[in-house]
């Protein structure tokens, strides 16, 4: 996907500076500023921290959390190790994601450090010229032309343009016979960015859009095939926020809506590509920036090592293992002998899609090469995954789920859902990594 490298290399532009200097991040308090001191220790691991679940419950932080982050600055508010913040959420840009971050952890965090569900969108250039509909919440306009696109229509645009289509809400039906304001350009993909508000409205008009091909002039054509692209970020079933039990995710609306688009066509809703964790173009993007930042701090061994800490099974550790399968696979490679083994066990050689033109060179040469051999999940035990049970002594006793709550288009693999470590909080979690790596920070 061509132009996909100045994306990773323009985090440490301008603009990204003067985002520092707005959250008040200046000097040798940034978290990334700064060479390493030749006396202290150089690092060979990086971490990825999910944040719902891990760090926070909604707006309230998780305790162990302040506990983490003090274990992992120095006494400059200097990470001693590279760390990004991967999340599914999709409501905000990336700079107001680690603007809130900074704020709740009381360190400075840069957007440098920080993966939303929609970053990789930045790769599909192929859409970015063309009218996309979007869904979700937030400022969902800014986010679609952050991340490139440059021709955006929301939900609400066409609901005002068609008052005659979202009809479920009786008290929001127009009074009188209304008339198609017909001043939006015909619709060519649809981006579904994460839960929206008005979930019937949204439905409607996403499957509207689907089976008129983007002509809402025109009747549902419902054994038209294929339907325009569909892309859509986040598929987590569920979140855990201040509720005592998960909240519904933007997953769920994606069942809804595969759902309902099946039983009107008959056929299944195809997607061009699905975005967020589990899915593995974020877990490039995250050991693309660990690299980065080890770089920038001048560490001059390489990163081999990354732990993925969540709580969530079906996204965070399943993600972070299929992730570590690529990496073992892509190591594999490298010794023919051990080609057939790879392929026998896994079924593929490559967890990389094959036959695709956007990944071209560029892609393939950069951050398809990573420099970490691993990627090890650890599980807490604050969020989605049973958080009043007891710790398990062994991870390998972990009870696997009998309903995979992962997205229809993951395939389900018992082994993909079993974390490497199991611990009760992210404090115990970064002394488990510590200790794994032999690690002394200060």
């Amino acid at each position: 996907m061509r132009g996909l490298l100045p994306l990773f290399r323009g985090l440490h532009t301008v603009s990204n500076r003067q985002a520092r200097r707005k959250a008040g991040i200046v000097g040798s308090r940034c978290g990334l500023c700064g060479t390493q001191s030749v006396n202290k220790p150089q690092p060979r691991f990086g971490l990825l921290f999910d944040i719902d679940g891990v760090l926070v419950r909604g707006r309230m932080l998780i305790p162990a959390a302040k506990l983490a982050v003090e274990k992992l600055v120095d006494s400059q508010g200097r990470f001693v190790v590279p760390v990004v913040f991967v999340t599914n959420a999709g409501n905000c840009l990336r700079q107001t994601k680690a603007d809130q971050l900074s704020h709740i952890l009381g360190v400075p965090i840069t957007q440098d450090q920080v993966i939303m569900s929609h970053s990789p969108l930045r790769m599909f250039k192929k859409f970015h010229d063309k009218c996309v509909l979007v869904s979700g919440q937030g400022p969902v306009l800014e986010i679609a032309k952050n991340v490139g696109f440059k021709n955006v229509v929301s939900i609400d645009m066409v609901r005002e343009s068609y008052p005659l289509l979202d009809m479920v809400d009786h008290n929001r039906r127009p009074k009188l016979p209304s008339t198609p304001v017909v001043s939006l350009p015909k619709v060519e993909a649809v981006v579904l960015f994460g839960e929206p508000i008005r979930w019937e409205t949204n439905l409607q008009l996403i499957i509207d859009i689907l089976l008129t091909h983007g002509n809402l002039n025109s009747p549902h054509q419902t054994h038209a095939v294929p339907h325009l692209p569909l892309l859509a970020c986040n598929m987590d079933l569920m979140w855990m926020a201040e509720a005592n039990s998960p909240r519904f995710g933007h997953g769920t609306f994606l069942v809804c809506l595969e759902n309902i688009y099946k039983k009107i066509t008959g056929k299944d809703l195809k997607y061009e590509a699905l975005m967020g964790k589990p899915s593995e173009l974020t877990y490039h993007f995250a050991e693309y920036l660990i690299r980065s930042q080890a770089m920038q701090r001048q560490w001059k061994l390489p990163i081999t090592s990354l732990y993925a800490i969540g709580d969530n099974l079906m996204t965070d550790i399943y993600g972070a293992n299929m992730y570590n399968r690529f990496l073992e696979e892509r190591a594999a490679i490298k010794n023919p002998k051990a080609v057939a083994q790879v392929v026998a066990a896994t079924g593929s050689s490559t967890a990389m899609p094959g036959g695709e033109e956007e990944f071209d060179s560029m892609w393939e040469s950069e951050l398809a090469l990573p420099s970490a051999t691993s990627c090890k999940s650890v599980l807490v035990c604050t969020g989605v995954y049973n958080p009043n049970a007891e710790v398990p002594s062994d991870a390998s006793r972990c009870i696997k789920e009998t309903v995979f709550h992962g997205h229809r288009d993951f395939r389900f693999d018992p082994a993909l859902v079993e974390p490497n470590y199991i611990v009760q909080d992210v404090a115990e979690a970064v002394d488990l990594i510590f200790q794994q790596e032999k690690f002394v920070p200060h």
